[in-house]
């Protein structure tokens, strides 16, 4: 069997692994991720050159997120039979074509359209990484491959916003912006490279995507997904405010920290393949209960700044790098559609983190960060419980 198969079924055990590919992949997602978040740190520049509000540059990321969920739903009916090498190759050159609108756009309107370009890519590509991962690599090493190309996620979550600031300042937001297309054309020239052929599957329209949802196993583990970015999100949203009011950390100590959790997250993801094997779901149900009781342990702990540190840096090495354990998840539960699958969790990921976020700052706001970070700490624990029943539908074999 050679390379050219369908997105459901796994590479032959004997066929060499292209982990070239699997590289290549990565820094696409490195791309994607620092595209996806340069606006955070380069907010009040844009909106001065834009001559917008801070709340209307902020918008900037709502649109990439919003174009995201459309696509992960959409992508494989608007894709139909074409191969899957150059439907990747067509989203990597859509985000260095982002990167050059963005750069120049002349006003607001054409800045939120390049933004909006952004998210069909990344919508598209996190769709179809878990189906490509599968298609490179042999099926016991598909754990290793998906934790090598959300380790570019990672690494971009560490450097994005950092290196969008100190961009800024050196040549101008625009420039910032504009230095992600070199790296785009790189990952590009590489992908095509690497890539070996991949022949289309016959295409699920968003219908039958969330006609996965009535199997039980999958709607379980779906549901756990959006309550574990829900929690996720709740209090990382918030982290800074915390910091600054209740540890009253200044802005060298804020950085180190932030670094710290960026650090231990690319850490974890780097890590946490050689551990998946044998250990999926017990890893599902466990991450997320640490998780809480960090929660819990910040609202308690919260003006030591050591212990805050600490828990930050564990928060990061556990949430960074459960992403890799759930994407194993749609591998292993769903190896015939793992594009449909893609799709759907990509959606589910992008409406949990605009839900958890939102009932966060509503929490915050009314009630303070104490209810903030006990919401998060609830949330948490209801995935956990909802992926020990994905487990038991799976023993069962409720999900085909």
């Amino acid at each position: 069997m050679n390379l050219d198969i369908t997105a459901g079924q796994a590479m032959d055990q004997e066929t060499p692994a292209a982990w070239g590919a699997v590289f290549a992949l990565a820094l696409g997602a490195f791309t994607l991720v620092a595209s996806e978040f340069m606006p955070v740190s380069l907010l009040t520049p844009i909106a001065a050159g834009l001559y917008i509000s801070e709340g209307q540059a902020g918008q900037a990321i709502a649109i990439s997120g919003a174009f995201a969920l459309f696509t992960s739903l959409f992508i494989t009916t608007l894709a139909g039979r074409l191969d899957r090498k150059t439907l990747l190759l067509s989203l990597t050159l859509l985000m260095a074509v982002s990167g050059t609108v963005v750069a120049w756009a002349p006003n607001y309107l054409v800045f939120m359209f390049g933004r909006a370009l952004i998210g069909v890519a990344i919508g598209g590509f996190w769709s179809m990484s878990a189906a490509t991962a599968m298609r490179l690599v042999p099926e016991h090493q598909v754990p290793r491959a998906l934790a090598i190309v959300n380790g570019g996620n990672a690494l971009a979550t560490v450097v994005a916003a950092p290196l969008g600031s100190f961009l800024g300042a050196l040549i101008g937001w625009r420039g910032a912006f504009f230095c992600v297309v070199p790296v785009a054309a790189l990952a590009l020239v590489w992908k095509f490279a690497s890539l070996p052929p991949m022949q289309a599957q016959r295409g699920t329209g968003a219908a039958g995507v969330l006609r996965l949802l009535a199997r039980p196993g999958i709607a379980f583990g779906m549901a756990a997904v959006g309550l574990f970015f829900m929690g996720q999100f709740a209090l990382f949203t918030y982290l800074r405010p915390f910091l600054e009011t209740v540890t009253h950390a200044g802005a060298p100590m804020l950085s180190l920290m932030l670094l710290g959790l960026g650090v231990a997250g690319f850490a974890g993801t780097v890590l946490i393949g050689a551990v998946l094997e044998d250990r999926l779901y017990r890893l599902l149900i466990i991450m997320p209960l640490l998780m809480a009781g960090m929660a819990v342990a910040l609202v308690a702990l919260g003006s030591s700044a050591l212990a805050v540190g600490v828990l930050l840096a564990a928060w990061g090495l556990v949430g960074t790098s459960a992403p890799v354990c759930w994407w194993t998840w749609l591998a292993r539960t769903l190896p015939r559609e793992a594009e449909a699958g893609g799709g759907l969790m990509v959606a589910v990921v992008q409406l949990a983190i605009m839900s958890g976020a939102m009932a966060g700052g509503v929490l915050f706001d009314a009630s303070g960060y104490r209810a903030t970070f006990h919401l998060s700490a609830i949330l948490l624990v209801a995935a956990a419980l909802l992926a020990g029943l994905a487990g038991r539908a799976a023993r069962r074999g409720s999900v085909a």
